[in-house]
């Protein structure tokens, strides 16, 4: 979080970014506020547009540990067209809503394997864009998610790693166009190779859990009862594997 030369072929002309971030962890459903200073150059610009975007790294991606094309979770309004003065400090603020659906990073309050999280901030100038500038930050997982997390832990599975894909899973109720693949190692005692594949499908007051393509399970936050929860999903597990 420091000021960055945008498009830095304009030479001494170009602009200058920083966007902080009110916080640095948020949940699913959470709002992130992010705030933009632009600073002028050596001379006049026109600024085609300012915009901010939650992203995260998508699974179809080629691997690197940078931030090559990656998925949009939440896209901000774009700010613009308007004329950055030579020297100039111009102040934005942008509120970015993270859906309910946002790809976890951590759980259990240690990072999950495979997630991450960022603002990408963007600036256009005369129709040249830069999307270089990254601000990464903590999405923790709901306390529905951590307790199921745990009961798969607590029934032997081991996670391994996790992958943001795109598009909709079979037989998912998604609302985003994208998901958070969990995969997880099955028990001895169940003899089976491979992994065990989980999804997640937030709202507002429930979701659902998907174990492989054995069906959802949907488990409301009113009233959790982990011990409950931890019946079924081990009942499910059995009946179906």
């Amino acid at each position: 979080m420091a000021f960055r030369k945008f498009l830095s072929a304009l030479g001494v002309n170009a602009p200058e970014v920083e966007t902080v971030l009110d916080g640095m962890s948020a949940r699913p459903g959470d709002r992130i506020v992010a705030r933009t200073t632009l600073r002028g150059g050596g001379a006049d610009v026109e600024i085609t547009h300012l915009r901010l975007d939650v992203v995260s790294r998508f699974e179809d991606r080629e691997p690197t540990s940078g931030w090559t094309r990656p998925g949009v979770v939440a896209a901000g309004h774009p700010v613009g067209p308007f004329t950055l003065r030579a020297g100039e400090t111009r102040l934005f603020e942008t509120d970015l809503h993270l859906p309910w659906e946002t790809p976890l990073t951590h759980a259990f309050g240690m990072p999950v394997n495979g997630g991450r999280v960022a603002v990408r901030t963007e600036l256009a100038v005369d129709n040249a864009v830069d999307r270089g500038d990254f601000d990464e930050f903590r999405v923790h997982a709901l306390p529905a998610q951590e307790t199921l997390l745990r009961i798969l832990r607590d029934l032997g599975f081991r996670y391994d790693e996790a992958e943001v894909k795109r598009g909709v899973a079979q037989g998912a109720n998604q609302a985003v166009d994208f998901w958070q693949e969990f995969e997880f190692s099955w028990p001895a005692a169940y003899e089976r190779s491979g992994h065990l594949e989980v999804q997640f499908v937030a709202r507002e007051h429930d979701l659902d859990l998907h174990l492989g393509t054995s069906g959802r399970l949907t488990f409301s936050y009113a009233g959790m009862d982990a011990e409950s929860w931890r019946t079924t999903v081990k009942d499910h597990v059995h009946a179906s594997f």
